[in-house]
């Protein structure tokens, strides 16, 4: 019986234990979202000072010191967030933004592949790391990222525009320009902007030329 009621003790202790952390976790979020940043960082270090292993106490940590730049400092708080929870696709996700300030495009893109493989409906993983790809000129295979989004989100404006002007790059000016045109009908202005600059050269030239025979 003595010992029934201490493993209920320890067990009780442990829930509080974990329930302390997560407390101190939801109010510094939400002092960050009132942009009270010094009282946030200090209920998320006694979160994480209360439970070592509380992985959402360093990712919003993570997010605090990114939005101020510290770069090094979050990348830090993020692995730590997905050393203690593997399965953590926001954390692989945030650290790949935080590559990608940092140029690390190889490295953003698998960490936005680690985000997908845990979540393959993860439309942001997908966007970005087409973006990372972009930066490397995979041109093909950041137009694929492009398409999944658009097979999960048909009408997602922002894979169309990306999307068109990667087929541009790439050399198919015809169906990039179609994309863009996608992007336009679905309510972006800067694609219409994007179509005079690039796809009307062809048609501007020939009448150019036109007129000087004349």
């Amino acid at each position: 019986m003595k010992h029934f009621a201490l493993l209920l003790f320890i067990l009780t202790g442990t829930l509080s234990f974990a329930q302390s952390a997560k407390e101190y976790t939801q109010k510094g979020r939400e002092l960050y979202e009132k942009r009270e940043f010094m009282e946030a960082l200090l209920n998320l270090n006694k979160a994480i000072e209360i439970d070592a292993n509380y992985a959402q106490a360093y990712f919003v940590r993570a997010n605090i010191k990114d939005a101020f730049d510290d770069r090094h400092g979050a990348m830090k708080d993020y692995n730590h967030a997905i050393e203690k929870n593997p399965k953590f696709a926001d954390a692989f996700f945030a650290r790949g933004n935080v590559k990608m300030k940092l140029q690390d495009y190889y490295g953003a893109i698998a960490d936005y592949s680690s985000a997908i493989a845990l979540n393959e409906n993860y439309i942001e993983a997908y966007f970005n790391r087409g973006k990372a790809k972009q930066f490397l000129q995979a041109y093909e295979d950041a137009i694929n990222d492009c398409s999944k989004i658009i097979q999960l989100h048909p009408k997602n404006v922002d894979a169309y525009y990306m999307r068109g002007i990667l087929k541009i790059d790439f050399g198919d000016v015809k169906n990039g320009c179609l994309d863009l045109s996608k992007a336009g009908e679905l309510g972006d202005l800067k694609a219409y902007e994007m179509i005079k600059e690039k796809c009307n050269l062809k048609s501007d030239t020939t009448a150019t030329k036109g007129d000087t025979g004349n």
